[in-house]
């Protein structure tokens, strides 16, 4: 790890170097972008820039490496028809062969201005991308991701270079950012100067369906939700969902006791045809989720977490944020050794605040807990990955396929961190008899005193000094070895530190259904090991469980259980129907046009965790996710 900060650093000196030799003749570049989304429908958006130059060879950066996506993810590959002009002349450009996020721009002599013309043809599958190369429009919403349609000049760092943005929208369409707005004319918005990290940093949600639920009325800093949607009737949720997020509010900032924004939004686009994720912003967060996200009982449970993890990053990732990610722009790699701190704490305070905030009840929250344990428990590739080298592979991970995922590892440090920094929550409040918590460390590693937005950078050992000032304890053993161990098993010291321990039964939990349903799987993990999409697909087979040791593997197709044409409920019936016979599970599979029958020797019925209190044990879990 010291390794990787070293090259950070290294890095964000040379910038700066580039930066000092450039200020003794030039002053920081101010630039324009008039962006026309009124085109929204269409999926495609188009700018024009205006950017300062002199003779010779201009070199311009399309931003590579999006702070939060923690890969070199910038969707250069849809940016069309680009074209670059001086003094009304077509200026020639070609790509750096070595990067193909750098234009080089031949710029005669006599002119002061190149204008940059280009499109951003957004994807039309919401299943392809993530973040922001993921769709991001429909016929009634967009959310615009500035980073889509910008270039900035070679030399500067973000903080440095000004843009001054105005955005036409379709007609009659509302929107909502934390950009400060100049003026509004119809639909042509003109926001004030910002910098270039600022504009990055701030999208845009514009809907003809729109809604704006005001959080925390009265106080300062303001915030509100800004939703956008398909349809008027998936913005009418109950009164209940807006006290929830009200609570979210008041919990986050008793939690750190300090806010970092001046003033926030919740940028919440409900739609099926754009991408499902969360990106965080110091002062806004760009969430999409299904158009019945809001008033569905089942999506609303399985996206209640959504916002308030995007809404921790404004204290943990873009307040506080690993060295390594505290680049000076957006062409340096980043490096994404401390995303166990990054994403998983935020994960963890995420779920806690979820649960204090109303969104789930204390069993909710524990079944959730129950779920994320089993899946750890039942994901081999723990064996040859550590913890530590899912963040460290995670430019990669973000974009790996779903299939063996149990074997390869994903970005695994959301929820194996979020048992770890359960486990580092029991053990402070153990070592100081109940006196302290991890919300005490939030207070003073994130919290007083308020500012505007600002990065405030850490390594490692200011993580574990700051847990020492709340706790003396041997936190360098202990993240060691949860980073670098193999198992076996989940860590579970956190849940059983916390006076509960898992345990499977055949009953689906609520959590459960609601996963089961919104990802249209069959989950069988935890009995014959494999997850099944509707069509019988097998998404999974896990290494050294019975399905993956008879020989089924992912990419297969289970046609038939027993006979019996496949479907959810026959495959259950049937591992019902095993308990009480000594007959084997019969799979009939297809793999490639060819069918083949496996013969499974499973009895074990149905298997589902649950959360079950450990009497020996003080029951430090409900008092952690009680509202404070």
């Amino acid at each position: 790890m010291k390794i990787f900060r070293r090259i950070a650093v290294a890095a964000f000196i040379t910038s700066l170097a580039a930066v000092t030799s450039l200020g003794a003749t030039a002053a920081p570049p101010r630039i324009t972008v008039a962006l026309d989304a009124s085109d929204a429908p269409r999926k495609i958006l188009h700018a024009q820039l205006t950017i300062p130059a002199s003779a010779g060879t201009l070199t311009l950066y399309y931003p590579k490496w999006i702070p939060g996506e923690h890969a070199p993810s910038g969707p250069v590959i849809d940016l069309t028809g680009v074209k670059f002009t001086g003094n009304g002349q077509f200026l020639k450009w070609r790509h750096a062969l070595d990067d193909n996020w750098t234009y080089n721009v031949e710029v005669p002599s006599g002119v002061q201005e190149v204008h940059a013309a280009l499109d951003f043809v957004a994807p039309v599958n919401s299943d392809n991308a993530l973040f922001s190369s993921g769709a991001s429009q429909s016929e009634k919403l967009q959310v615009i991701s500035w980073n889509q349609v910008v270039l900035y000049p070679k030399g500067w760092p973000s903080d440095q270079i000004s843009y001054t943005a105005s955005v036409r929208f379709p007609t009659g369409w509302k929107f909502g950012t934390a950009l400060p707005v100049a003026s509004q004319s119809g639909d042509e918005v003109h926001f004030s100067p910002v910098s270039l990290t600022t504009l990055v940093d701030s999208p845009i949600i514009s809907g003809e369906y729109f809604k704006v639920v005001p959080l925390n009325q009265g106080q300062t800093p303001a915030v509100e939700m800004d939703i956008a949607a398909d349809s008027p009737i998936a913005l009418d949720a109950p009164p209940e969902v807006w006290d929830h997020y009200s609570n979210l509010v008041k919990q986050a900032v008793t939690l750190f006791g300090a806010t970092h924004y001046r003033d926030y939004h919740f940028l919440f686009s409900l739609s099926d045809h754009v991408a499902h994720f969360g990106l965080e912003h110091h002062e806004s967060n760009d969430s999409r989720a299904n158009e019945r996200a809001l008033i569905d009982p089942q999506l609303r449970l399985e996206y209640s977490e959504l916002l308030p993890h995007e809404y921790v990053h404004s204290w943990n990732a873009k307040y506080r944020r690993p060295a390594g990610l505290a680049t000076p722009d957006y062409q340096v790699p980043m490096q994404d050794d401390l995303l166990w701190v990054y994403e998983g704490l935020t994960q963890y305070l995420g779920e806690i605040l979820t649960a204090r905030s109303g969104f789930w009840t204390p069993e909710q929250f524990r079944e959730e807990l129950a779920r994320i344990a089993a899946d750890l428990d039942h994901t081999p590739g723990r064996s040859w990955r550590n913890l530590q080298d899912t963040a460290d592979a995670a430019a990669q991970l973000y974009f790996s396929p779903r299939d063996w995922a149990s074997w390869r590892r994903g970005t695994d440090f959301y929820d194996e961190d979020e048992l770890t920094w359960l486990w580092a929550d029991s053990i402070i409040r153990q070592q100081t008899g109940g006196k302290k918590s991890l919300d005490d460390f939030c207070k003073l590693f994130h919290g007083a005193p308020s500012t505007p937005p600002m990065v405030k950078p850490y390594q490692f050992d200011d993580v574990m000094n700051a847990l020492n000032q709340i706790a003396p304890y041997d936190w360098r053993g202990f993240w060691t070895a949860r980073l670098t161990s193999h198992g076996p098993g989940a860590p579970l010291g956190g849940i059983e530190g916390s006076g509960w321990k898992v345990a499977y039964d055949e009953t689906r939990s609520e959590m459960m259904r609601a996963w089961e349903d919104h990802h249209t799987e069959l989950n069988a993990a935890y009995s014959v090991g494999m997850l099944l999409k509707e069509d019988g697909t097998v998404e999974d087979a896990i290494e050294g469980m019975d399905a993956a040791r008879a020989g089924i593997g992912p990419g297969m197709k289970v046609v038939a259980v027993n006979g019996r044409r496949f479907n959810f409920q026959v495959f259950r019936d049937a591992l019902l129907a095993g308990k009480n016979s000594s007959q084997p599970l019969q799979l009939l599979v297809e793999n490639t046009d060819y069918f083949r029958t496996f013969s499974l020797n499973y009895h074990g019925g149905e298997k589902y965790p649950h959360l079950v209190r450990d009497e020996s044990k003080p029951d430090l879990l409900t008092d952690i996710i009680r509202a404070h």
